[in-house]
């Protein structure tokens, strides 16, 4: 029997055998385990051990992780030839589009959610038609560090307003929440603590304000809430819209609307519109009555 095994094992019986570990691992095959990963793990895996190391550059791992039309979606990439482009590897296009790629002069922007490869659009209130927005008795464009475009619209005072955006976008295919960010009050820094001045906050209990959304292929959400949680942002669910095709443009359009004139509202941040893929909630949510 002693000598079976040791047959097998290529060693002289009495001797020692050297035990495989991950670290003989082939790289075809650590890259299979890596398929079954998302990014994030199999970036930390890479770093732990040698044999996913070189396994955590191979392209099909990659492109298995990347959006079906992620060709169209380096196109909005600036600062690189078109044939440096095509010949980067697949983990490099994916790190590329994982960092915000601004378009339309930068008022949008999108990338890919790193846990799980799905797209995110912002579309800035600069992106976005606004009513009385260039009478400062009205709306002013606020500096701020709270908002990743760095500005926000601030209402001062105003009787109805609508806001209303759009975005025609070859979204990869799959289902999305569009969400208005919002926040009731000016909020600043004074001695390095955030402080949130309500002095101009009226109107928002008096009726609640309309949020909807229409694709051009027909789907429309529509949904009411009253504004009254101050002093933070606050993501506000219009609704969940479903792309079938990866190939074809979708328009999207928006709207955030509060039309009665019988009371004035004051006090509103409007950051911006953000489009996620379902299921991915990073702030807090308020889902309005459909």
């Amino acid at each position: 029997m002693g000598a079976g095994a040791s047959d097998l094992t290529g060693a002289e019986p009495g001797s020692k055998v050297a035990r495989a570990g991950l670290g003989d691992l082939p790289e075809l095959c650590a890259a299979e385990v890596l398929l079954y990963l998302d990014a994030p793990d199999i970036c930390r895996l890479a770093r732990l051990n040698r044999a996913f190391r070189g396994a955590a550059a191979a392209d099909f791992l990659w492109e298995a992780k990347l959006p079906e039309n992620y060709g169209y979606l380096l196109g909005f990439v600036d600062g690189e030839r078109e044939g440096e482009k095509s010949e980067m590897g697949k983990k490099d296009v994916y790190a590329t589009l994982a960092k915000p790629v601004p378009f339309d002069d930068g008022k949008r922007e999108f990338w890919l959610e790193k846990s799980k490869g799905g797209i995110c659009m912002a579309l800035s209130s600069k992106a976005m038609v606004i009513t009385g927005i260039d009478d400062r008795r009205y709306w002013v464009h606020m500096p701020t560090t709270e908002s990743r475009f760095n500005s926000v619209a601030y209402l001062q005072q105003i009787w109805w307003f609508e806001v209303v955006g759009e975005v025609d976008f070859c979204f990869p295919r799959g289902t999305y929440s569009l969400y208005f960010r919002l926040h009731l009050g000016k909020s600043s820094t004074r001695f390095g603590r955030r402080i949130c001045s309500s002095e101009q906050i009226h109107g928002w209990d008096k009726k609640p304000v309309r949020f909807q959304f229409w694709t051009s292929d027909g789907q429309h959400s529509s949904s009411q809430c009253y504004l009254d949680e101050p002093g933070r942002w606050i993501l506000y669910h219009v609704g969940d819209f479903v792309v079938s095709s990866s190939e074809q443009a979708m328009k999207l359009k928006y709207s955030l609307a509060q039309i009665d004139c019988t009371h004035t509202k004051a006090g509103l941040c409007v950051d911006s519109v953000l489009i996620y893929p379902k299921g991915f909630e990073p702030e807090k949510i308020i889902r309005p009555q459909k």
